[in-house]
């Protein structure tokens, strides 16, 4: 067994496979793909081998992947998706026998070689092609050109803003949380959304591409009064922390340290090292993670999380487990908790969650659910208990994000394909999110029922719908002319 620091160190390279743990949501019908690269470990520069450079040392001495044709052509990335697939994929034996010649691409042929995976919610799109250079431009912060909102759709159809980047051009123009979308002017005068739906308008024409400098005007409902604004796009890193770390006073009771993780980014460590350094020695027992919109990232970053919630009080005991298929169990691993400064001791943790809290929230929660009591406020998550590896082909752009570990917490859990929830291990509070109140305010109905779990030790007696009703109705409700984007980014998020 050992240390999560000592397992995740930068850069280990196994031949044309990156050790890079990556996360992601791509459901079916809402489409939240959130994704990050891991390419620094938790631990800095010291241990398990790193160099100065940012490199480990690695001493894998398996024979590599079988050698394709150098050509980067759509045949020859299919023999590179084959190959890696029949050695690498947790599936391997469970694979589609389907001809390659049958397929336009590597990507529409990697998805046929997966479909038996997906009608069990095991890999719907967890694994899939890219570039390097996407990969890398929009996993390390969460970089892109845009506005910096993200927007959701209630149960009535009314398009909201359902948060608002700090520091960015729609903030900074006055979008806030729960501002409804009235009427967007693309260059032709206001024109309103569901003329847009008429029109079968996409996205892009709707809010446009990722353009720096491109304008919009936006006809917005706030607080009641109808306002007009402009805002121009331009490249972003998504702040980490949706708000800085809150202390919830409580009559009567010991506060309450409130954090909204939105992404785990290289950037949110520090960010995370900071909030906790400013809490932990407030004697706090009682937090409220929110991981709502939080699809995944950076497992080293989950790592120092898991180290920063329970290393004091798990210490050296096992936090999560992988294992990978028959051909490659040399590569099972256990990791343990590892107190570091500036570790909490929480007793309890109300994680506020929804369907598109994915994979790399999932495992911070199930790792630490031996531990320390938690609760899930809000709605199930999406169910992602697999991860990824990179793999290059050589002297080519194409990167492939295989499938190829499942991940299982202290006590030898996981498997929760269709939810935390849904395995019957974890309880639920069900709240529903308005898409109001600003963040770790009593305002917002999750931070509310989070609070009413830790202060009363019950859900709140007034609770949104089931966690199985809400999933299937946001798995049913897509933003007007959704795509999957090709760069991967959420079409909530623009």
């Amino acid at each position: 067994m050992v240390t999560l620091c000592d397992a995740l160190n930068p850069y280990q390279q196994y031949a044309d496979r990156n050790l890079s743990i990556v996360t992601r949501l791509k459901q079916p019908c809402f489409l939240c793909a959130l994704l990050a690269l891991l390419t620094l470990s938790a631990c800095g520069g010291g241990g398990g081998g790193a160099g100065s450079d940012g490199e480990s040392g690695s001493n894998n001495p398996e024979t590599v992947p079988p050698t394709v044709t150098q050509s980067c052509g759509v045949e020859s990335q299919k023999d590179f998706v084959l190959s890696v697939a029949r050695d690498w994929y947790l599936w391997y034996d469970e694979l589609a026998s389907v001809s390659q010649s049958e397929f336009a691409s590597a990507g529409e042929y990697l998805n046929a070689l997966t479909a038996p995976l997906a009608e069990d919610f095991r890999d719907p799109g967890f694994s899939y092609l890219t570039t390097v250079a996407e990969d890398e431009a929009n996993f390390s912060s969460g970089a892109f050109v845009g506005f910096g909102f993200r927007f959701a759709i209630n149960d009535a159809g009314q398009y909201l803003v359902s948060d608002a980047f700090e520091g960015a051009p729609a903030a900074e123009a006055g979008f806030v949380r729960g501002a409804e979308f009235l009427a967007v002017d693309a260059g032709d005068g206001f024109v309103t959304l569901r003329e847009f739906e008429d029109q079968g308008a996409g996205l892009d024409d709707i809010f446009g591409g990722s353009v720096a400098g491109l304008e919009r005007s936006f006809r917005l409902r706030i607080d009641g009064s109808i306002v007009e604004v402009t805002a121009a796009k331009r490249e972003l890193d998504v702040p980490p922390l949706a708000t800085a770390p809150r202390i919830l006073e409580r009559p009567g009771l010991p506060p309450v340290a409130y954090l909204h993780l939105r992404s785990f980014t290289l950037s949110a460590e520090p960010a995370l090292d900071e909030a906790f350094t400013a809490i932990s020695n407030q004697g706090i027992t009682d937090f409220i993670v929110d991981l709502r919109y939080n699809s995944g990232g950076l497992v080293n970053v989950a790592a120092r999380f898991m180290d920063l919630l329970g290393g004091e009080i798990a210490n050296g005991e096992i936090a999560f487990s992988i294992s990978h298929n028959d051909k490659r169990t040399a590569e099972n691993e256990s990791f343990a908790f590892n107190a570091r400064p500036p570790s909490a001791a929480p007793l309890r943790i109300a994680f506020i969650t929804s369907e598109t809290t994915a994979s790399a929230s999932e495992l911070l929660i199930n790792s630490l659910e031996p531990y320390v009591e938690v609760v899930l406020i809000g709605s199930d998550t999406s169910g992602k208990a697999v991860g990824q590896y990179a793999f290059d082909q050589r002297g080519c752009d194409t990167r492939l994000r295989l499938v190829s570990f499942e991940s299982v917490n202290g006590e030898g859990f996981g498997g929760f394909y269709t939810g935390l929830v849904d395995t019957g291990r974890f309880t639920l509070c069900a709240v529903e999110d308005p898409f109001t109140g600003a963040f770790g305010t009593t305002e917002d109905a999750l931070t509310e029922g989070a609070l009413a779990w830790l202060n009363e030790g019950s859900c709140p007696a007034s609770v949104g719908i089931s966690s199985a009703g809400r999933r299937t109705l946001r798995r049913g409700s897509s933003p007007i002319g959704a795509e999957d984007r090709p760069d991967r980014r959420s079409t909530w998020l623009q």
